[in-house]
């Protein structure tokens, strides 16, 4: 039940389906030493999180809150062949009497998104109640509802948080794990108990048949979170960093307000969780092209020409086509600045928290992490 630990899964994300190298594109590269590589827009992470959200699953859910920015972080340093792929999550709950019984008790909560702010208001929304977990149910729902794509080099995983046998259920979970090797798509599991107890319910078998991987993790384990000397000007940074977002459209109010809820959410947990985010917001994963100007206007197909002027914030209403591209110019470069100064003192802090970690382990976190990393190795993926 505590399954929803499972959040874990979140950003473990790396499928390991991305990447495979062109033989004749790397003698190339050996020959010219000059890296060719596909477009950073065209390939794809795909993170499919089904979490268990029955009953005593508060300290997953816990620590998937903790430490989701952690995690999108690892994954904004991945690169396949110099490229930088996209990164999206979508976001299933399972196992909870206040969801449909005709459905199997499950909600797919979010379909494959790059709004990351999206990702952490529902998690931060879920409740967990009694119910029964239906692992081989929830899988291949994910599968025949979601958008996995067609690409072969896009990474594409599932991870599954539990803690009640991976047998129950009218799917078979080896019906489920077969379709999903079929879609490229691999099955990781997240066991929330004593290692040798997920092994005997078939939670350690359900990764097995997509060559995934399987953890089980204390779920109850407190997040460790590590101070470091650059916190507090990062932190100041990513006022300035909010400062140059430019919301249009009818969604645009709301999403401001929704970033800076977020804010408040990560903060919440710590000063460190905050600076995360901090990280995660200055990373080309977060994205905001569908109410933020700045993001939009480097979207294909965008034009001002289409902008609706009564969409506009207030101090750019009335404004001609002109006065508003230069505005938003400015923000742009402002943004870029800012954001190099985080990158800058997160290079520092990053090796400042590797000297201090080094006898220190976040459960769902380093799971996720180190089962990201084995499997992105086999597809190719490099980090910074």
């Amino acid at each position: 039940m505590k399954t929803l630990q499972t959040l874990a899964i979140l950003f473990s994300f790396m499928s390991v389906y991305a990447c495979k190298i062109d033989p004749k594109k790397e003698v190339a590269v050996n020959q010219t030493e000059a890296a060719e590589t596909a477009p950073a827009t065209k390939h794809y992470i795909r993170v499919a999180l089904l979490l268990d959200t029955s009953n005593s699953m508060d300290g997953l859910i816990d620590q998937a809150k903790a430490q989701l920015w952690e995690i999108v972080n690892e994954l904004s340093y991945a690169k396949c062949r110099g490229a930088q792929p996209n990164l999206e999550i979508a976001l299933y709950e399972y196992g909870n009497d206040r969801l449909s019984s005709s459905e199997g008790y499950l909600r797919k909560i979010l379909p494959f998104t790059n709004d990351l702010d999206d990702v952490s208001k529902e998690l931060f929304s879920l409740t967990t109640n009694g119910g029964s977990e239906y692992c081989g149910t929830v899988i291949q729902a994910s599968l025949n509802e979601l958008d996995w794509g067609n690409d072969a080099d896009d990474l594409k995983m599932i991870f599954i948080a539990g803690n009640e046998p991976f047998t129950q259920g009218k799917v078979d979970y080896r019906d489920a794990g077969n379709n999903a090797k079929e879609k490229d798509v691999v099955v990781n599991t997240i066991f929330c108990g004593d290692y040798q107890h997920g092994v005997n319910s078939k939670w350690q078998e359900g990764a097995q048949l997509t060559y995934g991987d399987y953890m089980a993790i204390n779920h109850d384990q407190k997040t460790v979170h590590i101070a470091s000397p650059y916190d507090d000007v990062i932190l100041q940074l990513n006022i300035q960093l909010n400062g140059t977002y430019v919301p249009y459209g009818k969604r645009g109010k709301a999403k401001v307000a929704v970033q800076a809820a977020q804010d408040d959410n990560a903060e919440m947990y710590s000063k460190e969780n905050a600076v995360s985010r901090t990280v995660s917001k200055s990373s080309h994963l977060y994205k905001n092209s569908t109410w933020d100007l700045v993001d939009a206007e480097s979207e294909e197909g965008f034009s001002y020409d289409k902008l609706d002027k009564d969409d506009l914030p207030e101090n750019l209403k009335g404004k001609s086509k002109k006065e508003i591209k230069a505005y938003v110019s400015k923000q742009k470069a402002e943004r870029k600045r800012v954001q190099n100064e985080i990158a800058e003192l997160n290079e520092k802090r990053r090796e400042y928290i590797s000297n201090e970690k080094k006898n220190t382990s976040n459960g769902l976190e380093s799971a996720m992490i180190d089962a990201l990393k084995k499997q992105a190795k086999k597809k190719e993926y490099t980090w910074n």
